[in-house]
């Protein structure tokens, strides 16, 4: 099911699309599970205790340094963000996965000729490891990590910096996530805004922070940009 809304310019009765940006987690991937896993390894072993979900959840927003750094200290930070990595990394393969039909969604939009790309708050390092262990880094030519920015979600730096890469006009823009920040970033930095609740931690706030498109499933967003959507490489 998807609740459409008119956004950004229209021709012939279908948006025109420049440029598409992916959140990772929740949106592109299910990685959650591992996300929790991960963090709780390293508060186990850094701090002898565990976090509850809704606890790690809170921490979301910058990259794993910052959100290491009041648990483990700036002396073990390096430490710890090395332990984190191979720990993420060695059990990526059981614990995450593509959600299924992105991979489709993926080789879609590869093929209209408009630039794809990746705005994360994961750190460079973790982002890297699940985009080449899922097979999906080559799709794009652009990703933005919570280490590129210096102000991150919902402040739209990160959709800036992928608009300015490729001169793009900024509401010929999607940007695709699974979080309240994802549609206030695109908002702020005039981008046409698709929430995804397939795998969203905050569904229901999701739901009804008024994105300009919101898709149940897989299937529905990629029947819609096949069929609703006008691809413009380069802009109007």
């Amino acid at each position: 099911m998807d609740k459409n809304k008119p956004a950004g310019p229209l021709r012939d009765g279908r948006l025109s699309v420049a440029g598409v940006l992916f959140d990772i987690d929740g949106t592109l991937t299910r990685t959650n599970e591992l996300i929790f896993a991960t963090f709780n390894f390293i508060a186990t072993r850094y701090c002898g205790r565990t976090y509850e979900p809704r606890e790690i959840i809170a921490l979301f927003g910058p990259p794993e340094e910052g959100a290491l750094l009041p648990i483990v200290g700036e002396e073990r930070l390096d430490a710890a963000m090395d332990d984190l990595c191979e720990f993420y990394s060695s059990h990526h393969h059981a614990m995450a996965a593509l959600h299924a039909g992105m991979g489709d969604v993926l080789a879609f939009l590869k093929g209209t000729g408009i630039p794809l790309g990746v705005f994360t708050g994961k750190g460079r390092r973790t982002a890297k490891i699940t985009l080449e262990a899922l097979g999906i880094a080559g799709y794009f030519d652009l990703v933005v990590s919570g280490n590129d920015v210096v102000r991150h979600k919902p402040d739209p730096e990160g959709i800036g910096k992928f608009i300015g890469a490729f001169s793009l006009p900024p509401a010929e823009v999607l940007m695709v996530g699974d979080a309240v920040g994802d549609i206030t970033a695109s908002r702020g930095a005039g981008a046409t805004s698709v929430a995804v609740l397939w795998d969203s931690y905050d569904r229901d706030r999701v739901a009804r922070a008024g994105a300009d498109f919101v898709f149940e499933e897989v299937s529905g967003f990629l029947s819609w940009l096949k069929r609703d959507v006008r691809y413009v490489p380069g802009g109007a």
